[in-house]
């Protein structure tokens, strides 16, 4: 499918139909349901995704009776995630450079087959899973991944030693590579952390925030929000180890703890 053509560049353009409608500029339709006029350009042409949240307050303001939340129904059906996860996946697949802390498990994009298959229920998803990770090895424009991970990680059991062993020796090899850089932040460095989370940055500079909590998660593009995400990946950032102490402690504990004779 070409890009003009893709079911979020057709979502974009139906926004624009209903702006132009009510004869709002970018910049004032912006305004009023609080998001920046960049992003609203990102959106309508089709660069950026739109979130359930960002579609609900579009209806509101445009007076369109639902009709921009109901044309994402697209996206249910993509399969084997979490509906609210749903909104983040155009975001991951569009971004130029992902941000991502996680303080529990390995992210997605970095697991092993073997590593899911311990998380998840059966192949299909973990099929489902691998496949974004394509993203990182694509040879057009592959995504830039910053990453940094609570060494408590590095020391969950997720599958067995073998398979945490395994884990941990792909996590070095890929923080070896150009385009993805791998920290961890010491377990004593830091506290008050308040659940994992990623910053999608995309073409043109828009930005999507995705949180994780106990009940589910949260995508949003609103300024505000990206803005509080990302003073809680500085603050993290400061207290995480340079890129090749992460890799040697990486290495270190998948030799004492996970190394099976």
């Amino acid at each position: 499918m070409d890009e003009q053509n893709s079911p979020q560049a057709v979502w974009g353009r139906e926004l624009r139909h209903y702006r132009d409608r009510a004869n709002l500029t970018q910049a004032e339709f912006a305004e009023r349901i609080r998001y920046s006029d960049s992003l609203i350009s990102s959106i309508e042409t089709g660069q950026a995704p739109a979130t359930a949240e960002f579609a609900k307050r579009a209806d509101e303001e445009l007076n369109t009776d639902g009709a921009l939340v109901r044309l994402l129904d697209w996206r249910k059906g993509v399969p084997a995630y979490p509906t609210w996860f749903i909104d983040w996946l155009p975001a991951e697949e569009s971004a130029v450079l992902i941000r991502w802390f996680e303080v529990a498990l390995i992210p997605g994009l970095l697991q092993t087959p073997d590593y899911a298959l311990a998380m998840l229920a059966n192949e299909t998803e973990v099929a489902t899973r691998l496949a974004r990770q394509e993203i990182l090895t694509r040879e057009t424009r592959p995504v830039e991944l910053y990453c940094v991970l609570d060494e408590a990680v590095l020391r969950r059991d997720i599958g067995g030693a073998s398979v945490m062993y395994e884990q941990l020796q792909q996590l070095a090899k890929l923080g070896e590579t150009e385009t993805i850089s791998i920290r961890i932040v010491p377990s004593r460095k830091h506290r008050g952390v308040r659940g994992p989370f990623a910053i999608a940055t995309l073409e043109g500079g828009a930005q999507v925030a995705m949180t994780e909590t106990a009940f589910g998660g949260v995508v949003s593009n609103r300024t505000e929000d990206v803005a509080t995400v990302t003073a809680s990946w500085e603050a993290i950032g400061s207290a995480s180890l340079p890129e090749d102490m992460s890799r040697d402690m990486i290495l270190r504990i998948a030799e004492e703890l996970w190394k099976t004779p």
